[in-house]
């Protein structure tokens, strides 16, 4: 299997997650515009007053991926996220969490829920 692919049964996997425990996706996949230092973000879900930014990482064990979510990632995420509530008003008050999606080879998951803040 192609990492593509690999990598979208992991967005779908995290997707499905969220979606049995009650989110809503907002968005998938989303990406600001050129230039911005901003980077994609895998995921957008909500539940109630929370907005949550998914990131989704597959790798050969689950501790590969959770070490290659780079500091410098994080800031591209975080700035990407500013861009979407900027770009969407009716989340302008509502909670916000970074969580993280891991998917390993044998497509065990974990998910790490406030994996990170500004």
């Amino acid at each position: 299997m192609n990492n593509r692919l690999s990598g979208k049964i992991a967005e779908t996997m995290a997707a499905i997650y969220f979606l049995l425990h009650g989110f809503r996706i907002v968005a998938r996949n989303y990406i600001t515009g050129r230039r911005t230092g901003a980077g994609e973000i895998d995921l957008i879900v909500a539940k109630k007053n929370l907005l949550v930014f998914v990131e989704v990482k597959k790798r050969f064990g689950l501790d590969d991926a959770a070490y290659a979510i780079l500091p410098q990632q994080q800031q591209r995420i975080w700035k990407a996220a500013e861009n979407f509530i900027k770009n969407n008003p009716r989340f302008d008050n509502v909670d916000v969490r970074f969580d993280v999606f891991l998917v390993s080879s044998k497509l065990s998951f974990k998910h790490i829920a406030d994996a990170w803040r500004e």
